[in-house]
């Protein structure tokens, strides 16, 4: 029980310090106690519900106006966890977009885009979704102060790109164009033709389509201007969609073989 006690005390120093994560390791080395006696610690800090693990080894302190979720917000730890990890990362998607202004749709999880597959972290109500980009360090981000620190997060025009790379993570492409009309005010046309050979042609093309079908075909305009030298064919609007027997739009050369219904 006094290991209990101890290893509580450095928990609650943690979180007077304003630190809501910690590892395995830094528990031995700031408790001065073996594995197996943090170990057993933690167990019973778990169940008290004053801690969570989202990862093995690793450890987000549970406040307790959070202790009935099971957890506070992802944006608390994902940085220090993707440190732990050792990924690159930015929340991406919907969740990025939220962050800028268009929550059409409170995202139901938090999305991050990391280098290589990683599998959901589901702890309490949180679940956090992970896409994959080889090139996650390219895509430029911005470094946005949160409760317990900074996490980095899609730049608007980086967001925009994503919603159409990753069609499920972005609700599909009804909910893609929804949240990109919400997006546009945020947009920069300079900015998103920066990007544009950073993905492959068909999710420009898909992206200038989108644009337009929401009525924002003056920031489309530079992308088209920088795609047409570049002789696209023509790309299914959805990948792997049906109906694919459909005439092309002229401009984007884009099959549009589902319908895109906008929610404004």
């Amino acid at each position: 029980m006094k290991q209990v006690t101890a290893m509580s005390l450095w928990v609650e120093q943690l979180q007077s310090k304003g630190r809501y994560t910690f590892t395995c390791t830094q528990a031995e080395t700031d408790t001065g106690r073996s594995f197996v006696a943090v170990q057993t610690a933690l167990r019973r800090l778990k169940k008290q519900k004053r801690i969570v693990s989202p990862r093995r080894g690793f450890y987000v302190v549970v406040p307790p106006e959070y202790r009935a979720v099971g957890s506070p917000p992802a944006s608390w730890f994902i940085d220090d966890l993707m440190l732990y990890l050792g990924q690159p990362y930015y929340v991406g998607l919907l969740s990025a977009a939220a962050i800028h202004g268009a929550a059409h749709q409170q995202p139901m999880v938090f999305q991050v885009v990391t280098r290589r597959p990683t599998r959901e972290i589901r702890v309490g109500r949180v679940t956090i979704h992970f896409s994959m980009s080889s090139r996650v360090e390219q895509f430029p981000v911005v470094q946005l102060q949160t409760e317990t620190g900074t996490m980095r997060v899609a730049t608007p025009e980086t967001t925009a790109f994503d919603l159409v790379r990753y069609p499920s993570g972005s609700g599909y492409l009804s909910n893609a164009a929804t949240v990109l009309y919400e997006l546009a005010v945020r947009l920069t046309a300079d900015a998103l033709v920066a990007i544009a050979s950073l993905v492959r042609l068909p999710d420009v093309q898909r992206l200038g389509y989108l644009l337009d079908a929401v009525g924002q075909g003056e920031i489309a305009a530079p992308l088209f201007k920088w795609m047409v030298p570049r002789q696209p064919r023509a790309v299914l609007l959805l990948p792997g969609g049906g109906n694919a027997d459909v005439i092309p739009d002229h401009r984007w050369r884009v099959l549009p073989n589902v319908e895109i219904e906008v929610d404004i």
